[in-house]
């Protein structure tokens, strides 16, 4: 296994998420709880940053090379710059989830090595961050559902698949 690559890829997924966070806490301050859990949340992920440091001096950390034409394109942009209205922040969190779920399956990959290695501190760092990872999904996931759009007041049986109009 390549782990400087790897160790690359967490890296910018990291750092990504930590800005996009950032990004989308301050765009849409006005939601209750979003400014504060993207603070909480990016500051997560800027930990994990501060953890890969001692392991990047350790095995090196590649970002760029011919052997990385595959990892190369496993890579999420994130939010540079976040959007306005209740559609711009389910778009937003969209946009949040992809380098969430590429940081939380690298840290999966690259715990496995980590066993082999018997490097404590990498496994350390690996469970940490992939419980801080399931967190940020998971708070992804049901912000997520909560921003989705509803249905118009009139609604669909879709059991029956005709239009329900009768009151709850």
């Amino acid at each position: 296994m390549h782990l400087a690559i790897y160790i690359g890829m967490l890296h910018r997924a990291e750092q990504t998420l930590a800005d996009s966070f950032h990004t989308v806490g301050a765009e849409h301050a006005a939601e209750a709880d979003v400014p504060q859990t993207c603070l909480t949340l990016a500051a997560m992920s800027e930990e994990h940053v501060r953890l890969l440091s001692p392991i990047a001096a350790r095995y090196g950390e590649q970002t760029a090379g011919e052997d990385l034409q595959e990892p190369a394109r496993l890579h999420a942009d994130g939010v540079a710059e976040g959007r306005t209205g209740a559609l711009g922040l389910l778009r937003d969190l969209q946009d949040l989830y992809m380098p969430a779920a590429l940081a939380q399956t690298t840290w999966t990959v690259v715990y496995h090595p980590a066993q082999a290695l018997r490097d404590q501190e990498l496994q350390k760092a690996a469970e940490i961050a992939n419980d801080d990872a399931s967190r940020q999904m998971a708070w992804l996931n049901t912000r997520l559902k909560a921003a989705a759009p509803r249905p118009s007041s009139s609604r669909r049986n879709p059991t029956r698949g005709i239009d329900d109009h009768r009151t709850p």
